[in-house]
C-alpha cells in the first residue's frame, strides 16, 4: 500500500483512519489467494501472531505523523488484541517491531517501496522486509526482493531464479521460501515440500476428498447389495 503520513492522531491513542487504495494489486495477490487464513493456520497462536494487512505501523500510538501502512505484516509473541484494539502496530507497546513486512508493487507505490519504505522499515528495525512485484520488474527493480536488516542496515537476501524464469528467495524468519511464479505470489514450505494452499486449492482439495469419499461409499453400497443377492440366490439354493 501507498506510504502515508498521518498528520493527526485520534485523541483516543488510535491511529487514526486512512482512505481505502487506488490499486487492486492487495486483493489479486493477498486476500483473493486466502494467504491471511493459510498463514494464520500455518503459525498458530492467534493470540500471539499477528498476520494483518494494511495496518499502520508507528513508534508510539500517539505519534501523529510518519506511519507506514504495510500491504502484509507478520509479527511474534506480540499482543495481537492490543493491535486490533489501537488499529495499529505500535512498536513501544509491543516491545519491538514486526518480524516481517512484504510490500505488492503497483504502478502507484512501486518507486515508494524501494525507496522511502525502504528506509523507513530499516529505522524502525523491521527484521525482513520483501518486496513482490507481479509485473516482473515494470515496478519495482526486480520481480522478487528481500532485505535483512544487519547491524542496523538492510542486506540483500540471495534470489534465486529457477529454469522456468520464476524466482524465490529464503526467508528465515518464517522458515518459508517465498515464491514469484508467473507473476503470482506463493509460499513454500521446505519442511512439507508443499506450498501454502491457496483459498481455491482449499476448496478444491475439500471437493476432491468428498468425491472420493461419495465414490467409496457408493462402492460399497455396490458391493454390499451384490453380497446380498449372492446370499439370498444361495438361500434359494439350498431350499428343496
Amino acid at each position: 500500500m501507498t506510504t502515508r503520513q498521518v498528520q493527526q492522531a485520534t485523541t483516543d491513542g488510535h491511529f487514526p483512519e486512512f482512505p481505502p487504495r487506488e490499486d487492486m494489486n492487495n486483493p489479486l495477490y493477498l486476500y483473493q489467494p486466502g494467504y491471511m487464513t493459510s498463514l494464520h493456520q500455518h503459525f498458530g497462536g492467534l493470540d500471539t501472531t499477528l498476520v494483518m494487512c494494511e495496518t499502520p505501523l508507528g513508534w508510539r500510538h500517539g505519534q501523529r505523523e510518519g506511519f507506514l501502512v504495510p500491504d502484509l505484516m507478520i509479527a511474534f509473541d506480540v499482543d495481537v488484541a492490543d493491535v486490533i484494539a489501537r488499529r495499529g502496530y505500535s512498536i513501544d507497546v509491543q516491545g519491538g517491531p514486526p518480524d516481517f513486512v512484504l510490500e505488492v508493487a503497483s504502478s502507484s507505490t512501486g518507486q515508494q517501496d524501494e525507496e522511502r519504505k525502504h528506509a523507513g522499515y530499516q529505522d524502525y528495525g523491521v527484521r525482513e522486509y520483501w518486496r513482490f512485484d507481479p509485473s516482473g520488474g515494470q515496478y519495482h527493480r526486480q520481480a522478487l526482493a528481500g532485505d535483512v536488516i544487519v547491524g542496523g542496515v538492510y542486506r540483500p537476501i540471495e534470489i534465486s531464479e529457477t529454469a522456468e524464469g520464476n524466482f524465490w528467495g529464503h526467508s528465515e524468519v518464517l522458515c518459508l521460501a517465498i515464491c514469484w511464479e508467473n507473476g503470482k505470489l506463493r509460499w513454500w514450505d521446505p519442511a512439507t515440500e508443499r506450498y501454502l494452499e491457496t483459498h481455491a486449492e482449499t476448496l478444491r482439495a475439500r471437493a476432491a476428498a468428498e468425491s472420493q469419499a461419495d465414490a467409496e461409499r457408493e462402492a460399497r453400497l455396490q458391493a454390499e447389495a451384490r453380497v446380498r443377492e449372492l446370499e439370498a440366490e444361495l438361500e434359494r439354493r439350498r431350499q428343496p
